[in-house]
């Protein structure tokens, strides 16, 4: 049987993923948080247990979304290309296990552009910066030969594009297939 910590810390998780599909559905400006309340079938005093604000609410989905983002320094790979193989391999495959993974790219971009994001949460969003993190891997690369020339940051940017743009359709509809992830390694990928 569920103990009370299990079952508030349930409640807790259920309350996030409501408000994670109503900001990426509807931005963090319109929702509100008696939409969330009632989408979590709770009262809005209720709510107030648990997150003392729809800003706090907010703050803690980035923060779990820049959690995410401290892949490419934990992977120790012999080539650059097997990084990004493996990388595009294994998001594609969490994005399909846990679909939270694609709003979380979705809610990471809208926060760090839209007007509404609350100045500290915009730059905690900020430190989100995956096209420079992926830099010295493409030099990596570039120097064996896996990795096409050009400038690594344009490199890095035509990658990250593709990465986003793919999860930001697959989050508002799971429906579609994900392409192969040899097709976006192509890419970055040396001829």
């Amino acid at each position: 049987m569920e103990t009370r910590k299990e079952q508030k810390e349930r409640r807790r998780q259920e309350i996030m993923q409501v408000a994670l599909e109503l900001f990426v559905s509807k931005g963090y400006a319109a929702t509100k948080i008696t939409d969330i309340a009632r989408r979590a079938n709770i009262s809005t005093g209720l709510m107030f247990h648990y997150f003392e604000s729809k800003e706090k609410l907010y703050e803690e989905l980035i923060r779990m979304g820049l959690e995410g983002t401290t892949y490419p320094g934990k992977q120790k790979y012999q080539h650059a290309i097997d990084f990004f193989v493996r990388f595009t391999e294994e998001l594609f495959v969490y994005m399909k296990e846990n679909p939270i993974v694609a709003k979380l790219f979705v809610l990471m971009a809208e926060a760090q552009r839209s007007d509404a994001t609350p100045e500290h949460i915009r730059e905690i969003a900020m430190q989100v910066n995956v096209i420079e993190q992926f830099i010295p891997i493409i030099e990596w690369g570039q120097e064996e030969g896996t990795i096409r020339e050009g400038e690594p940051l344009i490199i890095s940017n035509a990658f990250w594009c593709s990465i986003q743009g793919i999860a930001e359709r697959y989050a508002t509809n799971h429906d579609i297939a994900l392409p192969e992830a040899e097709w976006i390694v192509d890419i970055v990928r040396g001829k």
